[in-house]
């Protein structure tokens, strides 16, 4: 899916019927006579067709005026719109917002550090999106804030703190805009003391190979106690001093838990979390685009959940999914894009380097004459 205006309204329907848990974070839907906006798996009655109309991102849905459903909890989802592929511009900037960029910067210097001018990335944004860059960065301290909220016992203040929000007025003045009610009346629970590290669940798409993932990060280097991986903060990386741990939970979420001197270093420990997890990995495009490949076919199909081991600081100019190390696969590796990461990842792990794919593609060029 190239465009947010390229989305097809009535397969997306179709999809909301039947509650299909494939298309969970690809797009949500916004119901008018209600005015708020759903996952494609959320329990409640189906609304009538003629009264849905569907986004590929949380935030257009927002700018739109719709409201996050307290049902289905769109901060749940899987972290992976119909943009993640198409446009490595988006994917870049999208990793600096959800890392904190517009939190205290503007768009036009989000622009320079991707190299491209202010007018170009909002355009970027509404094709890909449906929604401007400062539409984006509400939504994921709204969403952020919301799973703050009902995932841990962090007050309001130190949730508005902790998910990017600049001063508890403005914390209390959104959700009281968005939900017409405050922040604390979503809490189901009364308030409690909060003690120790801030706990979180993330979602990710399964399958997910752990065992590869953890061996990765052992052979790398970090900290890794059987399944379950450790980084000390530091303030001049992570802006803050602390600890952070990750372990897998229950299929489709990994448990992390972030222990920081400063509630605001927050949002970037998580973005890096994201990142060195590949949690917003999409395995069904993946594995659907690079099965197109005779010799990556069985490969794929024999470990869909391989996932990228992404560094805690990168600052690259390609996304991590479309980076080639081997430069004896370039020429292959074209029809892999924007996963060539992912297809030199499976060569690797079967044991199959660019010069042994060089030596089987001449073998059956001879084969063929």
């Amino acid at each position: 899916m190239e465009n947010a205006s390229e989305l097809d309204q009535e397969a997306c329907y179709r999809a909301v019927l039947t509650r299909d848990a494939r298309f969970d974070g690809r797009f949500f839907g916004c119901v008018k006579t209600t005015g708020i906006y759903c996952r494609p798996v959320c329990p409640a009655r189906t609304p009538k067709r003629e009264n849905m109309f569907f986004v590929v991102s949380a935030a257009a849905a927002e700018e739109a005026g719709f409201r996050a459903c307290l049902r289905c909890r769109p901060e749940t989802a899987p972290d992976m719109g119909a943009w993640r592929g198409t446009s490595n511009t988006v994917s870049r900037a999208l990793a600096l917002i959800e890392a904190g960029a517009l939190d205290e910067g503007d768009v036009d210097g989000l622009a320079g550090r991707l190299g491209v001018g202010e007018r170009h990335l909002r355009r970027l944004f509404r094709q890909h999106l449906g929604a401007a860059p400062v539409s984006v960065a509400q939504t994921r301290r709204v969403l952020l804030a919301k799973a703050l909220i009902h995932q841990t016992d962090l007050s309001m203040a130190q949730a508005a703190l902790a998910s990017g929000f600049g001063s508890v007025r403005r914390f209390n003045e959104t959700f009281q805009a968005l939900y017409g009610r405050p922040p604390s009346a979503l809490r189901r629970r009364g308030e409690r003391v909060h003690e120790g590290g801030v706990r979180l669940s993330l979602s990710y798409r399964p399958p997910y190979d752990w065992a590869a993932m953890f061996t990765a990060l052992t052979a790398r280097g970090d900290t890794v106690e059987g399944l379950r991986w450790s980084r000390i903060l530091t303030r001049d990386v992570d802006g803050a001093g602390g600890t952070v741990t990750v372990e897998p939970a229950e299929t489709g979420r990994v448990s992390v838990c972030v222990e920081a001197d400063d509630l605001k270093a927050l949002p970037g420990v998580l973005a890096r979390v994201r990142r060195v997890f590949d949690l917003s990995a999409d395995p069904d495009a993946i594995g659907r685009d690079l099965s197109a490949d005779p010799v990556l076919r069985p490969l794929v199909a024999a470990r869909p959940g391989l996932r990228l081991p992404g560094d805690w600081i990168d600052d690259g100019a390609e996304a991590p999914n479309d980076r080639l190390h081997d430069e004896a696969l370039a020429g292959r590796a074209e029809a892999w894009r924007p996963w060539r990461a992912y297809g030199a990842l499976h060569l690797a792990c079967a044991g199959i380097s660019g010069a042994d794919l060089k030596t089987m593609e001449n073998d059956d060029a001879k084969r063929a004459a």
